[in-house]
């Protein structure tokens, strides 16, 4: 009776204590894609080639040159090129000052400089572009990305409603996509992606092989380096059971032997150690679940063109 009452005992302190440090289960995937050269090379161009005349001419040679590197994908010595043949140009009227300002913004984009890529559109005369533009939807598709990157929220969905507007079908892959990379399961459960067999499937996939993040802390709250062992971490495990033992046992030993003083400092250092290994078993079971997600993912994502990169229709 007295050992069912103290393992009574030790399991609701390990539930306060898991309580204390409790992560939540929902996972923040990095879901990216590297585009690569011989994929932008079979997109055909954004704008016409250079006439003659615009070919001979200083801010033309430059353009060409950037051109050259854009397609090699060494981004930023075309970005700076470009910049060389705009000051050259410096007629913001002219067509081929906003076509170079964009692949400008698409070098930076391509880059994963999203910030940037920003920065440069804000600046420059790309604000004022309408769906005459000739990369009008691309353009849209790089700022949503872009701004969903930097978690503008607001000017994301502004961004949305244009591509809604005027590309309803892109729209509708953006709402998928993002759905997806970020892990938002319940979304689409919820939506109508659910009818999808492969999006069920990955869903169901991943809920039957993720590991709780709140039994990861609670085994390790019980047994120091137990919640590690549950998500696969042996190594890990082992560090966190011997370390633990011997700040407990060497805590003992100390008040055992009437060194208060220098038990009182070894069981502080215990306790961090113990509280520690309960909230980093939690997060390295949060840890296992997104790996878990973006390997189930990425493949689907790969297949069916849902990245925002692989939505562009033009290039360089």
């Amino acid at each position: 009776m007295t050992i069912s009452k103290t393992a009574l005992v030790c399991a609701l302190m390990a539930m306060l204590l898991t309580s204390c440090f409790r992560l939540g289960e929902q996972i923040e995937p990095q879901v990216n894609y590297t585009v690569e050269e011989r994929y932008l090379k079979n997109l055909p161009s954004s704008f016409s080639p250079l006439t003659e005349s615009e070919r001979k001419s200083s801010w033309g040679s430059e353009y060409l040159i950037a051109k050259h590197f854009a397609k090699e994908l060494d981004l930023y010595r075309a970005i700076t090129t470009y910049k060389r043949a705009l000051i050259l140009l410096s007629n913001p009227q002219n067509p081929r000052y906003g076509e170079m300002e964009y692949d400008i913004f698409l070098s930076y984009y391509l880059g994963k400089r999203y910030a940037d890529a920003l920065n440069f559109y804000t600046q420059s005369e790309l604000v004022h572009t309408d769906y005459q533009f000739k990369a009008y939807h691309d353009l849209l598709v790089i700022l949503y990305e872009c701004y969903l990157k930097e978690d503008d929220q607001q000017h994301a969905g502004a961004i949305f409603y244009l591509l809604a507007k005027n590309y309803p079908e892109t729209a509708e892959k953006i709402k998928v996509s993002t759905a997806l990379t970020v892990g938002d399961l319940a979304y689409l459960k919820a939506s109508h992606f659910s009818q999808d067999q492969e999006i069920n499937g990955m869903i169901t996939h991943f809920n039957q092989h993720k590991k709780s993040v709140h039994k990861a802390q609670l085994l390790n709250a019980c047994l120091p380096g137990a919640g590690y062992l549950y998500v696969g971490q042996k190594q890990s495990a082992l560090t966190a059971f011997l370390l633990n033992g011997l700040f407990i046992y060497s805590s003992y030993a100390f008040f055992h032997k009437g060194f208060t003083a220098a038990g009182i400092i070894t069981l502080s250092f215990e306790s961090g150690w113990y509280f520690g290994g309960i909230y980093g078993a939690g997060e390295a079971a949060k840890i296992y679940n997104e790996r878990l997600y973006e390997n189930i993912a990425y493949p689907y994502l790969s297949k069916k063109n849902l990245f925002p990169v692989l939505m562009l229709k033009t290039s360089f």
